[in-house]
């Protein structure tokens, strides 16, 4: 992916709202990786490409996708068969991503506050996140479990902004896919994206947000903007 300059924040945000899996942990490789092992424990031809589709969607929509493609039979089993070889990988604890701990406690230092939005369940994400060491980092956590409509709608970083007492237009949000992405701009905030696996395509990019190449990037426009400086970066991404 070409590098390009990227524009820096125009504003202090009040705080910055998380996602969690391909953004904080390295979870949507481990996730692969044993989706292939369940194609073929349960005998199902499954290729990378129909789970790369779905990233970043909700539970319940992915089935849906999967289903389709596959039969309910076959879905089902490949799901609780994935499901069970990731959970011992959760149990371990997922990698997090580089720079995230650092960028952690730029936010602490400065007094900003953050967030995570994740559209993975409940039960699910806190063990995620204490496994990984990051529970106690975050006052406020927002799932899946906890609205009525999953990313790509607004609905979970709306809830995120309203528990922190904070205006959504006033967020940066850190995500890495689509869904996420177009979730954060229906809400008003304004989307840092972090591909991880899924490179943004033409019509994403078309929205004109923010695209940087790591954790890292990130937190170099955010220092600067909290710093004052114009937060100009040269590490952005296009796919």
């Amino acid at each position: 992916m070409a590098e390009f300059a990227v524009r820096p924040l125009d504003f202090v945000p009040a705080a910055v709202l998380f996602d969690m899996d391909g953004l904080m942990l390295d979870s949507e490789r481990a996730m692969l990786e044993t989706w292939r092992e369940a194609a073929l424990t349960e005998s199902i031809d499954a290729d990378d490409g129909l789970w790369l589709s779905m990233v970043g969607m909700h539970d319940r929509a992915s089935f849906a996708m999967l289903a389709g493609h596959l039969g309910e039979d076959a879905a089902t089993r490949l799901r609780d068969t994935s499901y069970r070889l990731y959970d011992e990988r959760v149990v371990a604890g997922l990698p997090r991503k580089n720079g995230l701990l650092e960028l952690l406690d730029l936010l602490e230092a400065r007094g900003i506050a953050k967030a995570v939005a994740t559209s993975t369940r409940r039960e699910r994400a806190l063990s995620k996140l204490a496994a990984s060491g990051l529970i106690d980092r975050f006052g406020v956590i927002v799932t899946g479990s906890d609205v009525e409509h999953p990313k790509p709608a607004p609905d979970i970083y709306l809830l995120a902004a309203r528990e922190l007492g904070v205006d959504p237009r006033r967020c940066v949000v850190l995500e890495d896919s689509e869904p996420g992405v177009r979730a954060a701009l229906a809400a008003g905030a304004t989307p840092i994206q972090v591909p991880d696996l899924v490179a943004p395509g033409e019509e994403l990019r078309g929205f004109g947000h923010r695209i940087v190449a790591s954790l890292g990037r990130a937190h170099e426009l955010l220092d600067a903007v909290l710093r004052g400086g114009d937060g100009r970066v040269a590490g952005g991404v296009r796919g």
